[in-house]
């Protein structure tokens, strides 16, 4: 299960996609986020079904590496989508024990669940396309325009790709911790909940150690290299927009805003 998460992952491959501006993925993606937040037709969730998958195919990243970082929000989509379901008034259709299942509940828990699908996609789609150390530069650049009002843009890309990045190497971590604690007799599947809590603390504990340690590790490493960062700092790869990125953001700005004016005068 661990290894199936995707987010923070970055799969080498030479496509549009991998060569588009870190600066136009990002901005492309919250205009994504935006845009799968407001629909509220079946047909327009099909559509970017239809837009998603050609942007999958596009990238040459295989399409079940992606959909299989689906697997672990698989309980959060059910719990979801019945909380949905279940707590939404309008015009019942069926009674539940002490829970009426409307039409608009039922309709609301789909729209929702092809929400969560369709944002584990589209994020994994931006970390999997984009190598770390252009993610921080393109997030960097990104916030440079709030420096004005005291926010330290890269201190805070920095944190942000950090964090991303060492995402897969924890998961690693706390797989290899819990194979290590099942040779030693530990189950973590059996029992009631408050006793598979407290069979979680022998994985937690050494996590953690391990966390702090490879962070001092990497405080050290920078320290040694003389890392500054911040102003006056040269970058190998200096972000250009070009065509392609120009179009692909201006496509995507075009797309979000004719959805949002016609939610707007409909």
């Amino acid at each position: 299960m661990l290894r199936d998460i995707t987010i923070g992952q970055y799969y080498p491959a030479d496509s549009p996609i991998h060569r588009l501006d870190p600066r136009t993925k990002i901005l492309s993606t919250i205009l994504y986020i935006i845009l799968i937040f407001t629909l509220s037709k079946m047909i327009g969730y099909g559509l970017i079904a239809v837009f998603i998958l050609a942007v999958i195919k596009m990238s040459k990243v295989p399409a079940k590496f992606i959909f299989k970082g689906l697997r672990p929000i698989l309980l959060i989509i059910i719990f979801a989508f019945l909380i949905n379901m279940l707590m939404t008034p309008g015009e019942t259709i069926y009674k539940l024990w002490i829970f009426d299942i409307t039409r608009e509940g039922f309709r609301q828990a789909f729209f929702m669940v092809f929400r969560l699908i369709f944002l584990i996609i589209g994020t994994s789609v931006l970390t999997l396309t984009t190598s770390p150390i252009l993610l921080t530069d393109g997030i960097e650049k990104l916030l440079n325009v709030f420096k004005k009002i005291g926010v330290p843009a890269h201190e805070l890309a920095m944190m942000m790709t950090i964090a991303l990045r060492f995402i897969p190497t924890l998961l690693e971590e706390t797989d290899k911790i819990m194979k290590a604690q099942m040779a030693r007799g530990a189950d973590f599947e059996t029992g009631n909940l408050v006793n598979r809590a407290k069979s979680l603390i022998p994985i937690l504990v050494p996590l953690f150690i391990s966390a702090f340690r490879r962070a001092d590790d990497l405080a050290m490493a920078m320290e040694a290299r003389c890392y500054r960062g911040g102003e006056n700092r040269t970058r190998m790869k200096v972000l250009k927009y070009s065509s392609i990125d120009i179009v692909a953001l201006i496509f995507m700005i075009i797309l979000t805003g004719a959805h949002i004016a016609v939610k707007i005068l409909a």
